[in-house]
């Protein structure tokens, strides 16, 4: 199943998401709202958009941080920020964090620390010498000393069924962005399905057998596309094979994947790698 990498402000903005629910998983951090849809009213009465916006509980305390997505090609200068600021101090939201393609500008940069606003860079890798050194990254070394054998799940295609006995077979699901809304209003994120059906194909242990698996999805629907309303499915249906690679030479391979984002945090002095499939690695 092929990923949709085109990158535009929708995309940039869901990948967001994707990568805050991913980092903030372990650590208590939810995803309250996103989008178009996601207002909260100030104590000025104003309704404000926000981004994303994310909620954090150590067990004790809780807060909500707002963060802000810039897929602009200029720099986010101090007046960006100040909006921002000001949007948070009305809606009560205790952080903000402010997501740019191209950067900052150094007042920018200084009026978002003084405002204790977070500033994280989010761009496409490019041509630079540092970026070309970054260009893969490892997810795996094994060493062989006689033979080995390697088990991996492809999955082949994607068939969504919807309520009125439609069948559409998609090829180029946005998997950062797309949704199933189950019964009682809650979402559950599509890589859950994907990663159920990589398990199946594992248990299922027939290699180079292609299978189709069926999951019911009573009273669910399908969200693609943000400002769109969820279309009602039944099921989706995954077809998929398990391939086994063996070799039996001796020497060291090392499975890597390509790197299509860098995230650096300015403040958290923190940097990730983000692939095309969806891994993400802290550098």
């Amino acid at each position: 199943m092929p990923l949709k990498t085109d990158l535009d402000w929708k995309t940039y903005e869901s990948i967001t998401k994707y990568i805050y629910e991913n980092l903030g998983s372990r650590s208590g951090v939810k995803v309250l709202g996103y989008g178009s849809s996601c207002r909260v009213q100030g104590k000025s009465g104003v309704n404000h958009q926000i981004d994303i916006l994310t909620s954090h509980s150590d067990g004790i305390h809780s807060y909500r941080t707002a963060i802000e997505c810039k897929y602009w090609k200029d720099k986010i200068d101090k007046d960006i920020v100040m909006k921002v600021a000001e949007i948070i101090a009305d809606a009560g939201i205790e952080k903000g964090v402010i997501v740019s393609k191209n950067g900052f500008t150094k007042d920018g940069a200084e009026f978002a620390k003084y405002k204790n606003i977070g500033i994280v860079e989010l761009r496409e890798i490019g041509e630079a010498a540092q970026d070309l050194e970054e260009r893969q990254f490892e997810i795996a070394t094994i060493q062989i000393s006689s033979s080995i054998t390697i088990r991996r799940p492809e999955i082949s295609g994607v068939a969504f069924e919807y309520v009125d006995n439609r069948t559409t077979v998609d090829g180029t699901t946005n998997i950062y962005s797309t949704s199933i809304i189950l019964p009682d209003e809650s979402r559950k994120p599509f890589t859950d399905y994907t990663k159920l059906f990589h398990d199946d194909l594992h248990n299922h242990n027939k290699i180079g057998e292609t299978i189709t698996r069926r999951y019911e999805i009573a009273g669910g629907g399908l969200l693609q596309k943000r400002g769109y309303p969820a279309a009602k499915i039944k099921s989706i249906v995954f077809t998929g094979v398990l391939h086994m690679i063996n070799s039996n030479s001796n020497h060291i391979i090392s499975v890597v994947d390509k790197v299509w984002l860098i995230m650096k945090s300015l403040f958290e002095e923190r940097s990730f790698s983000i692939s095309e499939n969806g891994f993400i690695m802290e550098n």
